[in-house]
């Protein structure tokens, strides 16, 4: 029984977490998947290729945002070429609309619904039992799938309880396969806030890994000196004793090369967590932090739960530190936040200094309570992946271009870190940092030199 996990990654150096993890569960059950990685960049014709001169039985695609339109097409092609193989889907772009989607693809043979690693077990143990004539649990009795019988129906199963997370098999024990590309290690899953925009809301419950076991497989990654550990972890603060324990064990253990990525939420860190990060060898973390946006009345809306003139505080407390990376988001398109609103936003995270400014737009995410609301909040949104904000009640199409063109002057004069000391010589010239970058956008627009 020939097993194929598939990704499609956005960029060469990213490594799917999702996959590994799911081949490490099914190699403790005495089944051994193949894993075939692709990005988003290859032709879909060397993608097909592949897939069909592995010759798997069944093939299962871990399916995101950022490559369902791909994946959609690789797999009607890759039925054309290989009708026998079984294509089963997985994610959380699939997760949540399973049965549309077994419609939509009469050739699809079932969708894991939430949390792969258990359910992709018994799924592979059955297949593997279908191979050799035992006895085992039918598919009916595998809870997190919705799937497709013998007779062609569709047959929804109980979505699968969480698991306890230091039951998630490490999955880097070979890490010559992970050369220059990042490593992403999970010590946290769910998430305790409930943004309406994020799916991490949907989930309640959240749970750690063992310290102990977290601190044997960073150990791990520093013997083997990996250059970048990025945490995926949606609030890695949220429970101080976890957070200050992991940042204390790094800290201990520094070797001088690795470098250790967190989303965090600023406003939770307490003075023994600033302390602690004071001392950190420079680029042993870095720090990337959701605002999203300054207007109350928008993160009241949206759900959020935020101090702002705590974050702001602790921003400017680790930017006077010297030696910590830190990436500040903004997400234009959000209710209540009009063109004004969110330049009033833009100007007071410009004024907090971070290194990277990341001016995103608001995803209408297929599940979430932003979905659900988006006839009263006047949404328009993109029908197809990655379901950007067209418009809002507060904030036009028009508006919404002028603030693309912000975003892509932010990225040249900002981001890049290239042109830091003209930035703040030319800010002298303007009333806000916003009105400076709306009029680059505006002389680039006149001479023709961007979209």
């Amino acid at each position: 029984m020939k097993i194929i996990l598939t990704a499609v990654n956005a960029k060469y150096i990213h490594s799917n977490l999702a996959v590994y993890t799911l081949q490490a569960s099914a190699e403790k059950a005495g089944v051994f998947p193949e894993i075939r990685e692709f990005t988003i960049n290859q032709s879909k014709d060397s993608m097909l290729r592949s897939l069909f001169l592995a010759h798997a039985d069944v093939v299962c695609v871990s399916c995101y945002i950022w490559n369902i339109s791909i994946v959609e097409d690789l797999i009607t092609e890759y039925h054309k070429i290989s009708p026998e193989t079984k294509i089963w889907l997985g994610g959380p772009e699939v997760s949540y609309h399973a049965e549309e989607m077994l419609e939509q693809y009469p050739f699809l043979d079932g969708i894991m619904k939430g949390e792969g690693e258990i359910t992709f077990r018994e799924l592979a143990v059955y297949y593997q039992n279908q191979e050799n004539g035992t006895e085992g649990k039918t598919l009916e009795e595998i809870h997190g799938i919705t799937y497709r019988d013998a007779e062609g129906a569709i047959k929804s199963n109980p979505w699968r309880p969480v698991m306890d997370l230091s039951e998630v098999d490490f999955p880097y024990a070979n890490l010559k396969k992970f050369e220059n590309r990042i490593i992403y290690y999970e010590s946290s899953r769910g998430c305790p806030f409930s943004c309406s925009y994020c799916l991490s809301s949907i989930d309640k419950t959240v749970r750690f890994r063992s310290l102990d076991r977290v601190k044997r497989e960073l150990a791990f990654f520093l013997e083997n000196r990996v250059p970048q550990v990025k945490f995926v972890d949606r609030t890695f603060n949220c429970k101080k004793s976890h957070s200050m324990e992991i940042w204390r064990f790094i800290q201990e253990h520094d070797n001088g090369i690795t470098n250790f990525h967190f989303e965090i939420s600023a406003d939770l860190l307490s003075e023994e967590e600033l302390s602690l990060l004071s001392q950190m060898r420079p680029g042993l973390v870095q720090l990337e932090i959701g605002v999203q946006t300054t207007n109350p009345d928008t993160i009241r809306e949206i759900r959020r739960r935020m101090d702002l003139g705590k974050l702001e505080s602790h921003v400017r407390q680790i930017n006077g530190f010297g030696n910590i990376h830190q990436h500040l988001d903004l997400i234009a398109g959000l209710p209540w936040e009009g063109y004004e609103s969110f330049k009033r936003s833009f100007n007071q995270v410009y004024a907090m200094e971070p290194e990277q400014l990341q001016l995103g737009f608001l995803k209408v995410l297929s599940g979430s309570y932003m979905e659900e609301r988006a006839q009263d909040y006047g949404l328009r949104f993109r029908d197809t992946p990655p379901y950007e904000v067209l418009a809002t009640r507060w904030l036009s199409y028009g508006e919404l271009i002028r603030l693309k063109g912000v975003e892509e002057m932010v990225e040249i004069y900002y981001n890049s870190s290239q042109f830091r000391n003209t930035v703040k010589e030319l800010q002298k010239e303007f009333l806000s940092p916003f009105d400076m970058y709306e009029s680059l956008r505006e002389y680039y627009r006149e001479e023709g030199l961007s979209a």
